[in-house]
């Protein structure tokens, strides 16, 4: 039965929605939108670093105009009003899903019309307004309509280079000539833009760069003719079944071949960088032109992905000359936080190679290497990187890993990292700097605070303006009258673990509640963290239904506790994070008395998923419930980049393989379990869901299941789709795991 919790009978009218306090729905949360936060933006700052343009909704042409706000008086600007993105012969301004300057600032790019490749909307239509003569053209004209990706302006802005269907096209901004410069693109080949696993798990996308001077293009060639394909199925659009293929490579499987290749921009003959090694073995991971020279920066990366190679390319003659090499032991992560220094003699490097991850200075030949960023703690991530005044700027959390704040060091000289962000304001900083970290687009959160923005001046960090406050959604929030998220810390002997719980509103500790653990547990994230979290509004419905939710964060995860910390996990997915979250679970039951440990559930979504079934099938003496979405069952089912890196190959890791996946300890399932999966997930695949129904039935094991036909990894597809599974998931909770304090 569902179990409604009202404190009195207290209500509040705000803009025409009746709240009473507690009165939390899933409809309001899941179908209705009721507490979406505001944003603001997106801005770029101008090249000036004076001021910055932003996107405004204009009431009365129902599109957007582009505005200048000046930083010191926040003076506005039209620059590009909604009427002047109606094209010619049309009634209606484009959408602006993204926009980008030139260089100079005279002309704008603008991205419409957009549609969804994989995770991301990355292909559509690209306009350019000339911001002198207010000619608005559409590129592209020829090519099929909404397949653009990746538009970008030439350094002089006389052209713009795009991908469409995966070759490579340059287009005249004078003349409105267009030269398409690759054309082996389609079927295997993919020119310009990446496969679905360099996309995924290596975060490339955008597979092109000019040349300084504008007069080449460099660019990926993936061949991904040997890559095993995997087939989706949509057996709801039409009478037959369609196969949907994706070429996807599983573990131990071959990649895809990836070379990068120099063109002129005008055409003819790609020149190829012969780069040693088996192609189908190393990832080609970073690559990008040097400012002011014909040579590009490419690292390599090895297929265990310990080894980072970086090579220096000279377009002219195509030779290669091996600067760097970074090594280490279990796996190492690719960093966005190369900036060239002291006119291109020097460029920034994150590396973990002191047991942190800090940023060094390295000279263009490899040989010296300077710390920067100094101190027992991880540069979280680079914010900014200012070689005029001479300081990185970069976010960090020395004393509280669920904690962000601002800092700076010198890059010049040798420094100690000097806090930017005020005391007083406990929770997670972000900052977007101009160019001369003069001024920065601040956002500060916590898990009680949705997110309010400002304008600051830098270093005093003085709000000039707040520009997004999201004051109406704190009030809708509050007004539900919830118990804050409390953060603790769980001691279980190698190691001090952070947690957060959640209690009900009408929280008595003379009484016993059940448990539900959320956790996620592998290296791509983290699940405590002091931020808003969308108010983490399902967690805190679940404990108005009469549960406490705690979250653990294990050993492994994604957190600033350093080096040892990240790579502890190694060889172990699922072996040591579910010992982790046992030993956690153990500790917290007999320091809690509130708590009844024969009513114990967790829950977890993808690696959470796989987590989730560990802990059940590893230890179901203390997990009496669970629901894992979107789950590995097996590990060598997902793909060969991801799982490669953290459990190292196969063929070196057969037993932590076998161990880490809970397929093979499925016999051992007791409790109530709920498993749910997208037939369309082309992430973790369907097929991880199917094989473990197939062995839970060999065992005898009873269990229930929920598939959501042609719903991907993120099960949010088609009308209706978030609010039923939550739905269903508050109908097993409160089935097999009686709410409330006894």
């Amino acid at each position: 039965m569902k179990r409604i919790i009202l404190l009195g009978f207290c209500f509040f009218i705000f803009a025409g929605t009746v709240f009473s306090q507690s009165n939390l729905s899933l409809s309001q949360i899941f179908a209705e939108e009721t507490f979406t936060q505001k944003r603001f933006g997106p801005i770029r700052w101008m090249k000036d670093s004076e001021g910055y343009s932003s996107i405004e909704k204009n009431e009365e042409t129902g599109g957007e105009d582009i505005v200048r706000y000046e930083a010191a008086t926040g003076a506005r600007k039209m620059l590009v009003s909604s009427e002047e993105l109606i094209p010619e012969g049309g009634t209606d301004p484009l959408k602006v899903a993204d926009y980008q300057w030139s260089a100079d600032n005279s002309k704008l790019l603008i991205f419409t019309n957009t549609k969804k490749v994989w995770r991301y909307h990355t292909r559509g239509d690209y306009w350019v307004l000339d911001q002198e003569s207010k000619q608005l053209r559409k590129l592209g004209k020829g090519i099929p309509s909404s397949s653009l990706m990746f538009a970008k302006f030439s350094p002089d802005a006389s052209k713009v280079a795009y991908v469409s269907e995966y070759n490579i096209f340059v287009e005249s901004l004078t003349t409105g000539e267009i030269r398409q410069i690759t054309t082996d693109g389609g079927g295997d080949i993919i020119n310009g833009t990446f496969d679905w696993v360099y996309e995924e798990e290596l975060g490339c996308r955008d597979g092109f760069r000019w040349s300084p001077d504008g007069e080449k293009i460099a660019y990926w060639r993936s061949n991904t003719k040997d890559i095993g394909t995997f087939y989706l199925i949509n057996n709801i659009d039409s009478i037959y079944s369609k196969p949907i293929p994706l070429p996807y490579p599983k573990v131990g499987e071959k990649l895809s071949a990836v070379k990068v290749g120099v063109v002129a921009a005008h055409g003819g003959e790609t020149q190829w960088f012969d780069i040693p090694g088996d192609p189908q073995n190393n990832y080609l991971a970073r690559m990008d032109f040097i400012p002011g020279s014909e040579e590009l920066l490419i690292q390599q990366l090895n297929r265990r992905q310990n080894t980072n190679t970086v090579w220096i390319g000279d377009s002219k003659d195509m030779s290669l000359t091996r600067i760097l090499e970074e090594k280490e032991e279990t796996f190492l992560d690719i960093h966005d936080n190369l900036i060239w220094l002291e006119d291109q003699e020097f460029f920034t490097w994150t590396s973990e190679r002191d047991g942190w991850r800090h940023l060094y200075k390295v000279s263009r030949d490899g040989q010296s290497t300077t710390l920067l960023t100094q101190g027992d703690f991880d540069v979280e991530r680079i914010s900014h990187i200012d070689p005029v005044a001479g300081y990185v700027y970069y976010i960090a959390s020395p004393d509280n890993f669920t904690q962000r704040y601002l800092y700076r060091s010198p890059i010049f000289q040798t420094g100690k990292a000097e806090r930017i962000t005020p005391m007083g304001s406990p929770g997670q900083h972000a900052y977007q700097l101009s160019l001369d970290s003069k001024y920065a687009i601040h956002t500060f959160q916590n898990a009680s605070i949705p997110p309010v923005i400002s304008l600051v001046d830098l270093p005093g960090h003085n709000t000039l303006r707040v520009l997004e406050d999201n004051q109406e959604l704190k009030e809708k929030y509050d007004r539900l009258g919830l118990r804050p998220k409390e953060f603790f810390k769980v001691d279980i002997g190698e190691v001090v673990l952070d947690g957060s719980m959640i209690k009900p509103a009408d929280f008595d500790a003379s009484k016993k509640y059940p448990l539900i653990f959320y956790v996620y547990g592998e290296p791509a994230g983290s699940t405590v963290q002091d931020s808003w979290m969308g108010g983490d509004l399902w967690h805190q419905y679940l404990a108005q239904l009469g549960y406490v939710v705690i979250s653990i964060d294990n050993r492994g995860t994604k957190t600033p506790r350093g080096r040892d910390w990240r790579k502890s996990i190694y060889g172990q997915i699922g072996i040591l994070a579910s010992e982790d979250q046992h030993a956690a679970a153990e500790k917290i039951l007999s320091t809690y008395d509130f708590i009844d440990p024969s009513r114990v559930g967790i829950w977890g979504w993808s690696g959470g998923g796989q987590m989730t079934l560990n802990c059940m099938f590893r230890y179901p003496e203390l997990y009496q419930t669970g629901i894992a979405v979107s789950f590995v069952s097996d590990q060598r089912l997902y793909d060969a980049t991801y799982q490669e890196r953290y459990m190292g190959l196969l063929e070196d890791n057969k037993a932590g393989y076998f161990e880490g996946s809970p397929i093979n300890h499925a016999e051992n399932l007791e409790g109530k379990l709920l498993i749910m999966h997208g037939t369309a997930d082309d992430n973790v695949h369907y097929q991880s869901f199917e094989m473990l129904v197939d062995k839970l039935i060999a065992h005898d094991k009873l269990f229930s299941m929920m598939s959501y036909p042609m719903r991907a990894h993120g099960i949010n597809e088609r009308k209706n789709t978030s609010l039923h599974l939550r739905k269903t998931m508050e109908k097993f909770w409160l089935g097999n795991l009686e709410p409330g304090g006894r």
